[in-house]
């Protein structure tokens, strides 16, 4: 089992501690589910973001061209227009599943909306996500004050890790340091931080790699 834990979706920034994670014949799975309700809202409205031609569907086939990945072996599951049963058949034929950055407390409703949470901690390839697609891999993750959140808080994500922390977007804030200390102190943890746009985690059966620049924090004693 592979998880890639990133900031941002410049996995191609890093070609080279990822190569080996991808091929021409790789099948990639987008899990576009982190989007805003007032922004993404109807299937016309997902369409322009994720739909061939828009930014969500560029960025993703140009993070992925320099690993030699084919445009037609990377989908997206729809939230409006995939049945559970479509997209439980995309998710079963990807050797990848990539869960896109966004609002991750929005993504985990959708994706108990489609039944998919036993599918997708059962998926045997490479679990990724960039961001909010980063942190939901945590079965606890944690959230500090910004534009989308009112106050700090923890949430539920997918369980493949429990015994550490991610704070992505770091840009040295004081509500983020706070953030940092409070989940050291509540949680007794490791936190890693990831810069913005500069890094992330690969963890390979349980081993984690750090690539970039990420701090990592230690609870004391």
């Amino acid at each position: 089992m592979t998880n890639i834990l990133f900031d941002c979706p410049n996995i191609h920034d890093f070609y080279e501690e990822l190569r080996d994670c991808f091929s021409a014949q790789t099948k990639v799975c987008m899990i576009a589910f982190s989007f805003y309700d007032d922004y993404v809202y109807d299937a016309q409205t997902w369409e322009k973001v994720y739909g061939r031609g828009g930014n969500g569907y560029i960025e993703t086939i140009e993070s992925f061209e320099p690993f030699g990945v084919k445009e037609e072996n990377i989908v997206f599951v729809n939230y409006f227009t995939d049945t559970k049963e479509s997209a439980a058949q995309k998710v079963r034929d990807a050797d990848v599943l990539y869960f896109t950055g966004g609002l991750p407390d929005r993504m985990m409703d959708r994706i108990k909306d489609f039944d998919l949470c036993e599918l997708i901690m059962k998926h045997d390839g490479i679990i990724m996500g960039y961001s909010a697609g980063a942190v939901i891999q945590l079965s606890e993750y944690h959230l500090y004050p910004d534009g989308d959140y009112k106050d700090f808080g923890y949430y539920e994500g997918l369980p493949f890790f429990d015994d550490f922390y991610v704070e992505v977007h770091y840009e040295y804030k004081p509500e983020q340091d706070e953030s940092i200390r409070r989940v050291l102190c509540e949680r007794n943890k490791t936190v890693y931080v990831t810069h913005t746009a500069k890094g992330g985690l690969i963890v390979r059966d349980g081993n984690i790699s750090i690539i970039g620049k990420v701090d990592v924090y230690h609870p004391e004693g």
